[in-house]
């Protein structure tokens, strides 16, 4: 399995490891609970450096990236960045991803892991029709995502330059930890203020450390396992999960991120989806029994018929309540409607419910 450059600390720090999208990578380390109410509280660091990462730089990008990602690249400028979907010629959602714009004419794609290589072949397919240039840094970079109401101060411990009012999902490249030219983005997975560090692999180390220097009692580690229930309770969609090549962007609902009008890849299916309406919506529940809804179970009518399937669910650390996402018929996905979870042999009764959870 590959290895990030922080592997040996989470190795150190007794940390639960897991086999993910080929990455030996942390899962917990003191537990998910605690984990999941450090970064709700105060403040905590994932090591996310196994996420994709490509550059688009040449005369042709923005109009590479219009056709290649559903959202409107014309809204970007230098200094902002944009959450998006690559979709095939259907619709089907070929990954979920980060869109940086870096200068008049290069721009940065951060993709998940499971998905680099493909993303990549997807991209370089298209790419011979546009004056771009593409890399792939993923195997250079490292990522640090620093999550919590406590993280804007933590930061603001190792650089000269203001952080702590950068807006929502910008970036600016400054001085961080006495390293130069390290990308910092106000973007994040858990749905609380926080930043994204990007650095070349081999400063990882010394960041990791200097961010606990900084954060003192404020600051923990953590594993994937507090980012999933972390971002479940937000409502985002996880890859694999909850999204694929199979579903949508408007089942999915993401139509905030679907601009038909740009004419981008798979848009003219979605036209007609959107015309005629769609079969499934995905929407978030609360189970009123005891119980967790799991990834697979199913979702039922009060008469038992099979109606849809759960994508996401967890037991909520916050409001201490089973939730979860799942694609069901329009007609039960308004706040309010009920349905049930097959747990086992089990039909328990659940209420769709206004995303997000917290």
């Amino acid at each position: 399995m590959k290895k990030t450059p922080l592997y040996e600390i989470h190795q150190s720090a007794g940390a639960k490891l897991i086999d993910f999208a080929g990455f030996e990578m942390p899962v917990q380390y003191e537990g998910i609970n605690a984990e999941h109410l450090q970064v709700r509280n105060k403040a905590g660091v994932f090591d996310v450096s196994h996420m994709g990462n490509f550059i688009v730089e040449g005369k042709d990008a923005k109009d590479f990236l219009q056709y290649m990602t559903s959202n409107d690249v014309e809204k970007l400028f230098p200094g902002k960045v944009q959450y998006s979907v690559l979709t095939n010629e259907n619709g089907g959602i070929i990954d979920d991803l980060l869109v940086y714009q870096l200068g008049e004419n290069k721009y940065m794609l951060v993709v998940n892991a499971s998905n680099i290589d493909k993303d990549y072949a997807h991209l370089k397919q298209y790419a011979r029709d546009y004056d771009v240039e593409l890399k792939n840094l993923s195997d250079d970079m490292a990522i640090l995502a620093v999550q919590g109401p406590l993280a804007p101060s933590i930061i603001a411990e190792l650089t000269d330059e203001p952080v702590e009012d950068m807006p929502f999902y910008t970036h600016r490249t400054l001085r961080l930890a006495g390293h130069d030219d390290i990308l910092l983005s106000t973007t994040g997975y858990t749905g609380e203020k926080g930043f994204e560090v990007y650095a070349p692999a081999a400063k990882a180390k010394d960041i990791w450390l200097s961010l606990f220097e900084a954060g003192k009692d404020n600051l923990k580690p953590c594993g994937l396992g507090a980012r999933d229930t972390l971002r479940l309770e937000k409502g985002y969609c996880l890859y694999g999960n909850d999204i694929d090549e199979s579903t949508t962007p408007l089942e999915a609902r993401l139509n905030w991120i679907t601009k038909l009008k740009t004419g981008f890849l798979g848009s003219e299916s979605l036209k007609k989806q959107k015309e005629r309406g769609v079969d499934r919506l995905l929407t978030g529940f609360v189970l009123e029994d005891r119980g967790i809804a799991r990834h697979g179970y199913e979702v039922t009518d009060k008469e038992g018929n099979v109606i849809g399937k759960v994508t996401s669910g967890t037991m909520s650390p916050v409001l201490n309540k089973a939730i979860g996402m799942a694609y069901v018929p329009p007609e039960y996905s308004n706040e309010g409607s009920e349905f049930f979870i097959k747990i086992r042999k089990k039909l328990v009764p659940a209420k769709a419910v206004k995303l997000p959870f917290v």
